[in-house]
């Protein structure tokens, strides 16, 4: 084989960028870890905890580390350089609308608009709920045992929130993954439903049984806890503001059309479209189809927070990974 032809196979080509993300522990800062030497990363079917949210457009990476230089003699000779202060950035349209999608696009508290009760005052970001139903022992990421009369509370096609009621805790709240931080009590007013509210432990109907519901795809917070409730969601709503921070590990995939696969992975991935130029930042995007029809994508902007590598002590921001052919050379 000719050694263009080797080269040739060298060329990465990708139709479009994949998004992954998978949840940090907020209490400790640990992300979920991508280790590319863990074997191929199926993109139709991810590991937990990774989340698969479609694909994206315009991705776009910036780094802004400045690199300065120790100079010494009389002609100021540069003799050694450093590294100043690290920044990174990500930007880049979802083109699917879901739960995750529109809480990294947003950046703070994503909300779950319950059904409400009959009677209650409206709200901005929903009115009091009926009473959530109990979710029962022996119940997992992908069957809720609700007990008899489960058929009659829901139907295939429900969306539900899956959590425990909120008893007054402080700090994050949310099974398996932060949804929120309650610095105090009094500020959500004591309400029972709180939890299930911004919850990320929400599931799809696929069928119910005579004594409980099966999800069409498991709850990514996993099996529900003890003295869990669930509640019936009718919407997602999210808010301009808000004290909250959304963090996530970040995957990037560009598949391969031919030639090798690429990957970004961040670590620690916090929403922050504000910049230190411009504090505007446009929400959404009508992407053109065929007039009158446009796509409404979500646009979202991150900064890359550090983590420390295991092997070298390092701080990183960013890992990038290629994959070539087996009909590729190395350099």
């Amino acid at each position: 084989m000719s050694t263009s032809a080797l080269r040739a196979a060298m060329v990465p080509v990708t139709r479009q960028m994949r998004a992954y993300f998978a949840p940090v522990n907020r209490t400790t800062e640990t992300p979920t870890v991508f280790d590319p030497g863990s074997g191929t990363f199926p993109l139709s079917a991810p590991p937990s905890p990774w989340i698969d949210l479609g694909w994206i457009e315009h991705f776009e990476r910036s780094y802004s580390t400045p690199t300065d230089a120790v100079r010494s003699g009389a002609r100021a000779v540069t003799t050694a350089q450093f590294r100043g202060p690290l920044e990174a950035r990500l930007d880049f349209n979802f083109v699917e609308w879901g739960k995750l999608q529109m809480a990294l696009a947003c950046g703070s508290e994503h909300m779950n608009v319950l059904a409400p009760m009959s009677g209650s005052a409206p709200a901005p970001s929903g009115a009091t709920p009926a009473p959530g139903v109990a979710v029962l022992p022996g119940s997992t990421a992908s069957e809720l045992v609700c007990g008899p009369g489960t058929a009659s509370a829901f139907s295939a096609g429900t969306l539900l929130a899956v959590d425990v009621d909120y008893q007054q805790q402080t700090g994050y709240v949310g099974s398996g993954i932060a949804a929120a931080y309650v610095s105090s009590a009094a500020a959500v007013k004591w309400d029972p439903n709180y939890v299930r509210r911004v919850t990320f432990n929400v599931g799809r109907v696929a069928a119910v049984t005579a004594s409980s519901v099966l999800l069409a795809q498991p709850l990514p917070g996993g099996a529900p806890a003890n003295g869990a409730s669930a509640q019936k969601v009718l919407a997602f709503v999210d808010r301009e503001g808000g004290s909250f921070f959304q963090e996530w590990s970040g995957l990037f995939v560009a598949e391969e059309e031919s030639g090798g696969r690429v990957c970004f992975y961040y670590p620690r991935l916090s929403s922050n479209p504000a910049t230190k130029t411009s504090a505007s930042f446009t929400r959404e995007e009508l992407l053109d189809v065929a007039k009158p029809l446009s796509v409404i994508s979500l646009k979202a902007s991150f900064v890359a927070l550090p983590f420390t590598d295991t092997n070298d002590g390092q701080t990183v921001l960013c890992y990038r990974s290629y994959f070539p052919t087996s009909a590729a050379a190395a350099y």
